[in-house]
């Protein structure tokens, strides 16, 4: 069954497909620009593109760089290996689900081996990638700033990752040469847009699972019993953009934080406890008692381990929800290597 944008990953083979021609056998391939354009198509709409392709690493690198394409396509795989193997590894690299993930292919016999190996993946013949930008899989309902500096924010993270491979010395030390700069505010009416991605893209960083609307979240945003909180992350390599999310009700006689999600992208950057240490900080400051929700979806326990480690133990259950309270006794503090800017609630 389709979901509305579920897909965040193109993969792509290269001959037949992405270029008229096999490569090895005649280096002079013909691009397709009826491909290219679909390639266009999906960056614009915040959706990757990657290659899954037999072929010589360096040699088809180098007909991509002629081409002019090279970079659009994340995380490249070109080699002997199958073509599942592939599409995992591209999976792996760019932190995301089977199930997010299309592969296009001119060969029955590929597509049927993805399909075997990786029945998650959404397997695509070449001569229909066209006229299935038009289906639901491929439609974000919003295409936000976040959505169309996608690809340039993966392209910062693989700088990220080789700068840290690279370092001689502990994560942390490591850390503190990033001059990460981390905001948490009130959501404005321009932040809702990326708010409802974050809560239809993010899975194992997410408390509940729940998708919220735009309408949702407009609501919440102007509601005096709630409070809406986003944040947003940057440092020397580029920005993140909002990477976090949480929804509190403050109407009782404790708060009650209905959501919290980070992205995956942050996951080890440390940042995740900090928008969880600013609402313990705001609850005790107020002198009210916080309490969570954490419904389990088998793809969110880090979510569990995250409350876990801020002081939170389990109080009781309310049908399909672990209500969780917290010790305002051990509020948490940023981590040195990052400076964090608060806004204030308008």
């Amino acid at each position: 069954m389709s979901a509305q944008g579920r897909i965040k990953c193109v993969v792509w083979d290269l001959d037949n497909t992405l270029w008229d021609g096999i490569l090895l056998e005649d280096e002079r391939v013909r691009l397709r620009p009826e491909m290219v354009e679909v390639v266009r198509r999906l960056d614009e709409r915040g959706i990757l593109n990657s290659i899954a392709s037999r072929n010589d690493h360096d040699v088809a690198m180098r007909q991509l760089a002629d081409f002019g394409v090279a970079d659009y396509f994340i995380y490249p795989q070109i080699s002997w290996n199958d073509k599942s193997h592939s599409i995992s590894a591209v999976a792996k690299l760019v932190n995301i689900g089977l199930d997010t993930i299309a592969f296009v292919d001119d060969q029955p016999f590929e597509l049927a081996e993805v399909g075997f190996a990786l029945p998650q993946v959404l397997c695509v013949p070449d001569a229909e990638i066209g006229a299935r930008l038009a289906t639901p899989e491929f439609t974000p309902r919003f295409i936000t700033d976040e959505s169309r500096l996608r690809r340039e924010m993966y392209r910062s993270a693989i700088e990220r990752d080789r700068a840290e491979e690279e370092y001689d010395g502990a994560n942390e030390a490591f850390l503190s040469t990033l001059d990460m700069r981390m905001t948490i505010a009130p959501a404005a009416e321009e932040d809702l847009r990326r708010a409802e991605e974050l809560t239809v893209r993010t899975n194992q960083l997410n408390s509940t699972g729940v998708t919220y609307s735009y309408a949702d979240l407009d609501r919440y945003r102007t509601s005096p019993d709630h409070l809406l909180l986003v944040a947003g992350l940057t440092d020397r390599f580029g920005g993140y953009g909002k990477i976090g999310l949480a929804l509190v009700e403050t109407a009782g006689e404790a708060w009650r934080l209905k959501l919290l999600l980070m992205s995956c992208r942050v996951m080890s950057r440390g940042v995740g406890n900090v928008l969880l240490g600013h609402i313990l900080g705001l609850a005790r400051d107020a002198g009210r008692q916080l309490e969570a929700d954490l419904v389990e979806t088998g793809r969110n326990r880090l979510m569990l381990i995250t409350y876990r480690f801020a002081g939170f133990r389990e109080v009781r259950r309310e049908g399909q929800s672990v209500v969780l309270r917290a010790d305002l006794d051990r509020v948490p503090e940023p981590p040195a290597y990052l400076t964090v800017e608060y806004g204030a609630r308008s």
